[in-house]
């Protein structure tokens, strides 16, 4: 044998002191680990193939669970790429008409959820649900570029093999494997078939289908030897024949739990014709515009304003937004506003839009939102009108009556709402404060003296409320605003959604303010200052809330047709106002608006008689001849006399009717009838407008004094309310 050496190879020392055998032992040991890493390894693509096998097998048991689904018009990812990762999968993405469903099986046997902590046995695998969750946030994020709404994408664990399981973990919904058509089918009908092929579509670039499979590699990296030693070679015992061919034992193998078959075919039909029964639900609930569904998930590091015209979507996107906060965020969120009645259908249109966050949301008005805390804080505050009413009429008698501020020009009404508007609503206490105080929105000028009989008036109003034991309305803000500020709320809210927050006061702001605080998404104020019909202005900076680089405006209008929206823009076509954050504004404009539709139809009557047949007439006529629904319907006036009155003529003809006052959103065949304010953040396909006068239309800014003017621009805004609430249709009646 040649031993020797490779003539480029230096000879070193250590070539003349290995002991004989060195080598060849060296090898042997070296053989030995590699058989031990090979046996490893084998055992590892064992225990490998058992788990993948067991996937395959529990991942097809749910794609026959849900293929029924197909017939309902849903389609079924399977094996698609996890976005972001290049070898992670989900295991079956569903689409279809009640949204998106991320789906995931787990063959867990032992599984215990205790809040919002599930254990597989001892191991608390929470996170892996988590990671389900998260990819469903994420995609939530990719389809809103399409318009679909954050709440129609749904994280859900089947659990391989179970029944009779239906559980929250966070935002994951945990159910059985035998449950989970069910659970889709009950989504009922939330997209449309066009709106389905649209979130399809993004989704196939989304979730990209599963490549081929990596190939196996048979390469180990070589082992590495414990140094020389003198102590003799000891080889590592083989394991028997039999431990190195059986697999290794998998956790949750099937044999640990009981498969039940799948649902009977009676069962099957039953669940989708329950979803293909249901009622249908609103567009805006499940299909946004792109900008409105980002609009819904953007985050703020600090109170926010969202604003818009008319018809722009504002109260929808309040809505998915405050469903959106009370998915992802912990706590309770507050929507608010400052009609007594719109909180009571906010909460009707939430049950069918997101009934998962109902119970996380709460739906109050501002004046029972401070009665609330009141309460529950033992302050007392006692309302009565009769008691506040004779209050300032005896404080007008003794102050007012017979004074400077007491002429033809000014009713007691406008001075009435320079009391509680400008004066309590915005929280002054002290002389000095109103003196010089710019009258935001108010047209008429104030002179020193006009001031001093005004601070007076409202300091015996206070008097004679005190002597009455009795509040107003604008002292029970106040009370509720200052017990906060005392003492910071136990378990404050996690946001505040205000809707029609121009409707506001300063100090009703600093009271759903000091329940939030400045944290990220605590406060958002939805509005538009166009529609302001309230004197008191102020400005947030007044209010110790600032918006600054956290506002957005929506700009496309999807209510009304664009005929509708021209015949109502040129009531507020020179309107100026006091925006809330500084500025004199005037009413923003959509970019867009898509609708069409017929002219408005704008009739002049002999008398309020004549008005009324007429009125009764376009009714019948949009419901016989148009189609239109009672409930579709609304008849608004400016006043209660109004509203009266065409209650009368409605019903005398036979025609179902509810008031506006005692409407909560849940849907009703009756013609809707109520004051303008009561309308607010409501819409009908047919609007009827009544008890106008025709000099409203024709009156000049010019020919007004001050008083008469500011009067004017809150009648006009007013009337602009009530017309942009049309969707299909607008009549308008004057005398």
């Amino acid at each position: 044998m040649d031993r020797s050496l490779p003539a480029d190879r230096a000879v070193s020392r250590e070539d003349f002191h290995m002991p004989a055998g060195d080598s060849a032992a060296s090898e042997a040991q070296r053989q030995l680990l590699l058989a031990s890493a090979h046996e490893k390894a084998a055992a590892d693509a064992r225990r490998a193939a058992a788990s993948y096998g067991l996937a395959s097998a529990t991942e097809q048991r749910t794609a026959r669970a849900l293929a029924p689904l197909a017939a309902a018009g849903y389609h079924l990812l399977a094996d698609r790429q996890w976005p972001g990762s290049r070898r992670a999968q989900v295991d079956m993405v569903v689409i279809g008409p009640g949204g998106v469903f991320v789906v995931d099986t787990k063959a867990w046997a032992e599984v215990s959820i205790v809040g919002d902590r599930i254990h597989r046995g001892d191991a608390d695998v929470t996170d892996e649900l988590m990671a389900l969750a998260d990819l469903a946030y994420r995609t939530e994020g990719e389809l809103a570029e399409v318009g679909l709404a954050p709440g129609e994408v749904h994280a859900v664990a089947v659990l391989a093999g179970r029944s009779g399981v239906d559980e929250r973990v966070g935002p994951v919904r945990v159910v059985g494997e035998r449950d989970v058509l069910q659970l889709i089918a009950r989504h009922g009908r939330r997209l449309t078939q066009a709106q389905v092929d649209v979130v399809l579509t993004h989704a196939l670039g989304w979730f990209r289908q599963v490549g081929a499979p990596a190939p196996v590699s048979t390469t180990l990296p070589e082992p590495v030897l414990p140094p020389p030693s003198a102590a003799p070679l000891v080889p590592t015992p083989r394991p028997a024949p039999d431990a190195a061919t059986t697999p290794l034992p998998v956790p949750d193998d099937p044999s640990t739990f009981t498969i039940e078959p799948l649902l009977d075919e009676a069962t099957v039909q039953a669940a989708l014709l329950d979803g293909l029964m249901a009622a249908p639900v609103e567009e805006w609930m499940a299909f946004l515009h792109p900008a409105q569904a980002r609009v819904v998930r953007r985050s703020f590091n600090g109170p926010s304003r969202i604003r818009g015209a008319a018809g722009t979507g504002k109260t929808v996107v309040g809505l998915h937004r405050a469903a959106y906060l009370a998915r992802t965020r912990q706590g309770r969120v507050l929507v608010t506003t400052y009609i007594r009645t719109l909180p009571d259908v906010l909460r009707q249109l939430l049950t069918r839009l997101a009934p998962d966050v109902l119970d996380r949301v709460e739906f109050a008005g501002v004046h029972e939102t401070a009665k609330r805390i009141l309460d529950e804080r033992g302050v007392q505050c006692r309302i009565d009108g009769k008691q506040i009413a004779a209050a300032w009429t005896t404080a007008w008698g003794r102050v007012a009556g017979g004074s400077i501020i007491d002429t033809d020009r000014h009713e007691q009404d406008y001075w009435h709402d320079e009391v509680v508007h400008v004066i309590k609503g915005r929280g002054l206490t002290r002389w000095e404060q109103y003196a010089d105080l710019p009258r935001l929105g108010r047209r008429h000028r104030l002179g020193p003296q006009q001031r001093r009989v005004v601070w007076d008036l409202y300091q015996a109003y206070e008097a004679e409320l005190r002597t009455r034991g009795v509040h107003d309305f604008a002292d029970q803000i106040a009370l509720a605003e200052a017990e906060l500020r005392r003492q910071p709320p136990a378990e404050p809210y996690t946001a505040v959604v205000v809707d029609e927050a121009q409707d506001l006061s300063c100090v009703m702001i600093r009271m759903l303010h000091a329940l939030v605080g400045d944290g990220p998404d605590g406060l958002t104020l939805v509005g538009d200052g166009q529609q302001t019909i309230y004197p008191g202005g102020f400005t947030l900076a007044e209010a110790g809330v600032s918006v600054a680089g956290r506002g957005t405006v929506l700009d496309v209008n999807y209510r009304n047709t664009a005929e509708i929206l021209q015949f109502a823009s040129t009531l507020v076509a020179d309107d100026e106002f006091a925006d809330i954050e500084g500025a004199t504004a005037r009413g923003d404009r959509p970019t867009q608006v898509p609708r069409r539709g017929p002219k408005p139809v704008y009739v002049r009557c002999a008398d309020p008689a004549d008005r009324e047949r007429r009125m009764v007439a376009r009714v019948q006529e949009v419901v016989h001849q148009v189609g239109t629904g009672y409930g579709d319907v609304g008849v608004l006036s400016l006043s209660r006399r109004g509203v009266d009155e065409a209650t009368a003529a409605l019903t005398a003809a036979g025609i179902p009717v509810v008031n506006l006052e005692r409407y909560d959103g849940v849907p009703v065949d009756a013609v809707k009838v109520g004051t303008i304010k009561r309308a607010k953040g409501l819409e009908f396909k047919q609007v009827l407008l009544v008890d106008v006068w025709a000099s409203w239309f024709t009156q000049k800014p010019e020919q007004l004094d001050e008083v008469e003017r500011e009067r004017r621009e809150y009648r006009l805004r007013e009337m602009y309310v009530a017309m942009t609430r049309a969707r299909d249709g607008l009549w308008v009646a004057s005398v």
